[in-house]
């Protein structure tokens, strides 16, 4: 194992401290229990957001704390949730009065740490919607789910949902927009090989050199199948065709187009595969209005990508487009 770290036990608090020390005029890192949270947070009568989960797939969450997005997250162990104290605390800090939004990926540890939490703020007065983001049409039952995982349309819902929350959107409303998110995105991954955990000090799973696991999770779990290795405009087109079949996405409709990559993938790499994305989707009639492509969801080392396409409506481009400032994303302001 080759890593710029120190103690594998330390590198999430280690990591938590850099964050503050390069945006100290964005947020503020606790330790014990560890949570980031914006630096004019809370606000009186802005509905809080807060997300998280475990560690190993920055920028998510906490390079997402900031002016338009969230209000705080909660960075658990490497590909492990944060415990119920840390979120319950969060919560409370950027309580301004007007409640609270949870938005939680679908992993049983994230989910059932996330009710308890919001459990335990209800009972001290502190009002938490939550939303389960599960976007990943590639399996419907995993290794850490029970129903489809949440994967890049988080990203989408935490940019768009925070933007709505920072105008002045009430609990109820922030929360629905949420849900509307997600049931109109769709995402799938894929892999060229695995990453590795720093305290397991060895690869997650194994491919050889000329495969690719499709439909890979952004923990390692496996995928739809192990195939061999194609040029990137055969992957585009495994990866759309399920994404457009599920909803399913038609002709005419409006979209957001979002190519990430896994941690190990060169951003050439990635404009590669949107250009053929934009390209097969315009030819199904289907439009890319807004774009976003680079890493932010990641699997620490992982080489690979997954695509991510949400319908867009007029009020989710207009809040799209809404400022942003936070560490890993900024537009607008």
């Amino acid at each position: 194992m080759k890593k710029i770290i120190n103690d594998p036990a330390n590198v999430v608090a280690e990591a938590l401290t850099g964050l503050a020390a390069a945006h100290g005029d964005l947020v503020s890192v606790h330790l014990d229990p560890d949570y980031v949270v914006s630096v004019d947070a809370p606000r009186r009568g802005k509905v809080g957001v807060v997300s998280g989960g475990g560690s190993g797939h920055e920028p998510l969450h906490a390079g997402f704390v900031g002016y338009g997005m969230l209000d705080a997250a909660c960075p658990g162990p490497v590909f492990t949730s944060p415990t119920p104290d840390p979120i319950l605390a969060a919560t409370k800090a950027v309580d301004g009065g007007a409640g609270v939004l949870h938005i939680v990926k679908n992993y049983t540890g994230d989910v059932l740490n996330f009710e308890t939490a919001a459990e335990l703020a209800a009972a001290e007065g502190v009002g938490v919607e939550a939303v389960v983001i599960d976007d990943d049409v590639a399996v419907r039952d995993s290794l850490y789910t029970a129903g489809r995982r949440g994967v890049g349309g988080t990203v989408l819902a935490e940019k768009i949902v925070g933007a709505a929350a920072q105008r002045g959107d009430d609990l109820a409303a922030v929360a629905a927009l949420c849900r509307r998110v997600n049931d109109n995105v769709a995402s799938m991954g894929m892999a060229l090989d695995s990453c590795t955990v720093p305290h397991a000090g060895k690869p997650t799973f194994e491919l050889g050199p000329d495969e690719m696991e499709i439909g890979i999770g952004i923990h390692g779990e496996p995928g739809r199948e192990r195939v061999p290795l194609e040029p990137a405009n055969a992957i585009v087109e495994r990866l759309l065709a399920p994404i457009v079949e599920d909803m399913p996405f038609e002709s005419g409709d409006r979209t957001l187009l979002f190519v990430n990559g896994m941690g190990g993938t060169p951003l050439m790499e990635l404009y590669v595969a949107y250009a053929h994305a934009e390209k097969v989707l315009a030819q199904r009639g289907i439009a890319v209005e807004r774009r976003l492509v680079g890493n932010y969801i990641t699997s620490l080392e992982m080489p690979g990508m997954s695509i991510t396409l949400l319908r867009l409506d007029e009020e989710m481009i207009e809040l799209w487009d809404a400022p942003v400032h936070t560490p890993a994303l900024r537009w607008g302001r």
